[in-house]
């Protein structure tokens, strides 16, 4: 999946996975959604990319003011990024993507 979003190219094909998550629901969910977040090696970006329902961020507009499955690409800030690996992927995921920022309590 390729997106330009303010002028930045998000590419699936050149950014490095770093883990992939779901909602561990059916698919004919409406809140059902899978994504994948990514790491930009040159400009150190990251972003989501990925599909869900209509009561999803991944959602698409459908008919004036309804909501359809549909894909998209979501652009992260670093924190945010962290904060989603946390929530979704697994210690040794974030500890490889965010090594440097993960401190012993």
């Amino acid at each position: 999946m390729k997106k330009i979003i303010d002028g930045l190219r998000y590419d699936t094909e050149i950014g490095v996975e770093i883990g992939s998550a779901d909602a561990h629901c059916p698919r004919s969910d409406f809140n059902w959604w899978e994504a994948t977040l990514y790491h930009t090696p040159r400009s150190g970006r990251y972003f989501l990319a990925g599909e869900g329902g209509p009561m999803t961020a991944f959602s698409a507009p459908v008919n004036g003011n309804m909501r359809g499955y549909g894909e998209r690409i979501i652009p992260m800030s670093a924190e945010d990024a962290l904060e989603w690996a946390e929530q979704h992927l697994t210690v040794d995921e974030v500890e490889a993507a965010f090594g440097d920022q993960v401190r012993d309590a």
